[in-house]
């Protein structure tokens, strides 16, 4: 054994600890230090960022301040240069010139040149389905949507004809009865002169006689967009009608039997959507928001207006998607948003029933022939029929076929006669019932997309439809054999419209049976020759999608047109 006693010599194990916390804190120092310098640089580019995104702001400012001035400018000189052309064809012509202030047509073929406008809400059970339907120039007032307006009507059909299946009411007259004048609201129609019922346009036949419907066969089909894209001025002038801020275009490839003109214009605080004509043809009806407005049609002075001021708040839209005045005249019904139907006494400007039912929003309406039935139809996939002296409902038509993901209701028409209710739906179908029984009769397939308008001929053998696949359809229905099917029919399509650019919106008839009329997004109203499937004429005449077209049922030749633009506007059609 050593007398040295050996020991390991090692570091004592608390100043062990010491030194690794002081590496730690020494690493964390370095490390806060790092990130107080990230923070000051975030902080720094924030700052920066937000200085760049204020210029850029201000620049794009700037630069809609200079594109407006630079339209409005654009838009003087295209004005002075279309007055002075006009002009000059009129110098030529030996006609005295216009006044300054008219609109170049070029000017309203054109959207990117139109100014935007508020459009009304969108169609369906839910608010996103049909968003950017007729917001041509993407405005950002929400998503719209539309609806169309009954089917017109045929004066020279039996009026007071007996309506079987529904309780006994007051037979409707077949015209207004000679009175006084109600107060404050349409009076009844006298027997004048002026109130005449229309005459079919007549229109040449080999031999000299007479006709009212266009030749079988004249010229080639209509191809599609044959009128829309034309360049106005390179239209002869016996083709083409121009106003101060519209024109019409007609189909070289067909005789010309027509000229129109515009006869009045109706500025409203919002989006019109929808217009009708009184059964006389004396009065006239556009549903806008929160409000029905009725005009005379003669005197173009604003008769009442019409709004029920215990719904909602002011702010608040509720859009008239569809009016209807019943066959006297004293009534108006109006469809809104509220899913309900209100009927309203015109003299006494209240409501005389309020129907309930529907589920969704009321898009169409229309009344019988006969006065005492109303039909509905709403984007609860039903079609409902009304009792209008009791104001109940006598039978439910609903849509279930299950293969269709959206059956709502767009659109209703009743036949002449009151025994059919055609609908028009968003499963791209066409469908007929018995409005006694309440039976579905036929089912018409072969749009490619939604149906939004619907109108019967005037005969009450063929049905009209217009879609979103922009065209327009001839149906032939099954009326002389009564043999109605179940069964979808794909064949019995007698005619295809083709011509317009974008979505069809509403189609009506001529009380004739001469002309179908149709309304686009594309902004243009089209008369078509139903035997043929051309086009007679184009008419550009609104800044917007004409959402409604209708034809007055008797007295002088007009149809109207309401429009995202605000306006409703009447046209004269007569021969040439």
């Amino acid at each position: 054994m050593s007398v040295y006693n050996h020991r390991p010599v090692v570091p004592p194990a608390q100043s062990r600890i010491v030194e690794l916390l002081e590496a730690i804190k020494g690493e964390f120092d370095q490390l806060t230090q790092d990130a107080l310098t990230c923070r000051s640089q975030r902080d720094e580019y924030e700052h920066k960022m937000n200085g760049q995104i204020q210029e850029m702001n201000v620049f794009q400012q700037n630069l809609y301040d200079l594109e407006r001035t630079q339209q409005a400018v654009k838009k003087q000189y295209e004005e002075e240069i279309a007055r002075l052309r006009q002009q000059l064809e009129q110098a030529r012509a030996g006609h005295p010139p216009m006044s300054s202030g008219s609109v170049p047509p070029a000017q309203q073929s054109h959207p990117s040149q139109q100014h935007s406008q508020p459009a009304p809400p969108n169609i369906g059970p839910a608010s996103n389905l049909f968003g950017g339907i007729m917001n041509s120039q993407g405005n950002a007032q929400g998503p719209p949507g539309l609806v169309a307006p009954p089917q017109m009507v045929d004066p020279n059909q039996q009026q007071g004809q007996q309506h079987m299946g529904y309780p006994n009411s007051p037979q409707a007259p077949s015209s207004y009865p000679n009175g006084a004048s109600a107060p404050n609201g349409p009076p009844p129609s006298q027997q004048q002169g002026s109130q005449q019922q229309m005459m079919p346009i007549p229109r040449p036949m080999s031999g000299g006689s007479k006709m009212t419907g266009p030749p079988a066969g004249n010229g080639t089909p209509n191809g599609p967009g044959t009128l829309v894209d034309i360049d106005p001025e390179s239209v002869p002038s016996n083709m083409k009608i121009e106003g101060g801020d519209w024109f019409a275009l007609f189909n070289p490839k067909a005789q010309r039997f027509l000229k129109v003109d515009l006869v009045h214009t109706f500025d409203h605080p919002s989006v019109v959507c929808c217009v009708k004509f009184s059964m006389d043809g004396r009065y006239f009806a556009a549903g806008c928001n929160r409000a029905t407005y009725i005009y005379d049609v003669a005197t173009a002075q604003r008769v009442c207006v019409l709004q029920d001021d215990n719904v909602g708040k002011e702010n608040d839209d509720l859009y008239i998607r569809s009016v209807c005045f019943s066959p006297d005249g004293k009534f108006i019904a109006t469809g809104a948003e509220d899913k309900l139907i209100r009927i309203w006494d015109i003299s006494k400007r209240r409501i005389r029933h309020c129907l309930t039912g529907h589920e969704q929003d009321i898009y169409s309406l229309d009344f019988s022939r006969d006065g005492r039935i109303i039909v509905s139809g709403s984007g609860d996939r039903t079609a409902r029929i009304w009792d209008m002296a009791e104001g109940v409902c006598l039978h439910v038509l609903r849509v279930n076929d299950l293969d269709q993901k959206d059956p709502g209701v767009t659109s209703v028409a009743i036949s002449p006669d009151g025994r059919l209710v055609a609908a028009g739906s968003l499963d791209k179908m066409v469908r007929v019932w018995d409005t006694q029984s309440g039976t579905i009769m036929e089912r018409f397939e072969g749009h490619k997309d939604s149906v939004y308008s619907v109108a019967f001929m005037a005969d009450g053998k063929s049905v009209v439809s217009g879609s979103l696949d922009k065209t327009l359809r001839l149906w032939q229905l099954n009326t002389d054999s009564r043999g109605y099917g179940n069964e979808r029919g794909k064949g019995p399509c007698k005619q295809v419209f083709t011509g317009h650019k974008d979505f069809v919106l509403s189609v009506a008839t001529t009380p004739d049976g001469s002309w179908v009329v149709s309304g686009s997004k594309d902004r243009g109203v089209q008369f078509w020759d139903p035997r043929t499937g051309q086009t007679q004429f184009m008419l550009q005449g609104h800044k917007n999608s004409v959402i409604s077209v209708t034809t007055s049922p008797s007295g002088r030749p007009l149809f109207a047109s309401g429009s995202g633009d605000n306006r409703a506007r009447i046209w004269s059609y007569e021969p040439i």
